[in-house]
């Protein structure tokens, strides 16, 4: 159940956890089962508390996340996590400059919070200084226990937005896709574009993103699942700055849909990434670009040949 900050007096005693969860990935799943196993065993409530907007956008004017997730699909993807509540708490400057012991208070007594499971590099307070140590300190003065969580990791790496982000920005699509153990996409409407794709027999949909904020992966060319609606296509994908036909500064983030040449200007669209497989390229002529736009329709029917169609 996702809760705005003005019912947390309705909330019973619980075990919680807090984060950003951007992306809500596989790491952040591993620690929502400690909360909610956490939980059960104690005899309370689960509970994540997140912040509807990234604390570094309050602290600092200028920054522009990349996110792997926009707040309604973050919530979505929370409401499904098997936690019983959700609490998306505004992050002020108010906030920021709390201690940790006055936040931890503040979770405590308005929150209801008698389990805290603190991730395992989570740090939070005005100055952000004090250790985990320093937490079961404080918890033990207020009536909380503090938790260490486990993180989880492969090959010696930990599962972390971070480490999610850096593989996109790399076009390490099937990686980036099993740490967050679901497909990556972005969303929005089909706007106007240069419809030379047209004349080449390669028509695309230009994608305006929903989310400015949300990170684009790497230039280059992807077999994508293409969603209208409910209907799942089959789909080639280019995001970069169309080195052979456009100016080679400005970024597009176009889609050809495989057997399909419907009108859907202004219409919504989602695209899910599969692979990347190639970089963006410049060619000689429009000739050598049509040839091997075939070549990456053949690949992306063999990629996805058991996919929908």
């Amino acid at each position: 159940m996702i809760l705005t900050d003005s019912t947390y007096h309705k909330l019973p005693p619980c075990a919680a956890t807090i984060g950003c969860f951007d992306g809500v990935h596989c790491g952040h799943q591993f620690l929502i089962r400690q909360v909610c196993e956490t939980a059960k065993e104690e005899g309370l409530h689960s509970m994540l508390i997140t912040f509807p907007v990234h604390p570094r956008q309050v602290m600092q004017d200028s920054y522009q996340p990349q996110l792997l997730s926009c707040l309604k699909q973050r919530e979505d993807l929370l409401a499904r996590s098997g936690a019983d509540y959700c609490i998306l708490l505004p992050f002020t400057k108010e906030l920021s400059r709390l201690t940790a012991r006055d936040f931890m208070r503040l979770l405590h007594e308005q929150y209801h919070v008698q389990t805290l499971l603190v991730g395992y590099d989570h740090r939070f307070g005005h100055n952000r200084s004090e250790s985990f140590d320093d937490y079961c300190r404080y918890g033990k003065e207020l009536g909380m226990k503090v938790v260490r969580a486990k993180a989880l990791t492969e090959n010696g790496t930990s599962i972390s937005s971070t480490h999610i982000r850096n593989l996109l920005k790399r076009g390490e699509i099937e990686q980036a896709n099993h740490c967050l153990g679901y497909p990556y996409y972005i969303s929005g409407t089909v706007v106007d574009g240069y419809k030379v794709g047209r004349k080449l027999g390669f028509p695309t949909a230009n994608l305006k993103p929903s989310c400015p904020e949300k990170l684009i992966p790497e230039a280059g060319v992807y077999a994508v699942h293409v969603y209208l609606g409910e209907t799942c296509r089959k789909g080639m994908l280019n995001i970069g700055c169309r080195p052979t036909l456009g100016n080679g500064t400005e970024t597009s983030i176009e889609a050809h849909i495989l057997g399909f040449n419907g009108n859907i200007y202004y219409k919504d669209m989602k695209i899910e990434f599969v692979h990347r497989l190639r970089p963006e390229m410049k060619f000689g002529s429009l000739e050598e670009l049509t040839a091997q736009l075939e070549k990456d329709k053949a690949a992306v029917e063999r990629l996805l040949a058991d996919r929908p169609q």
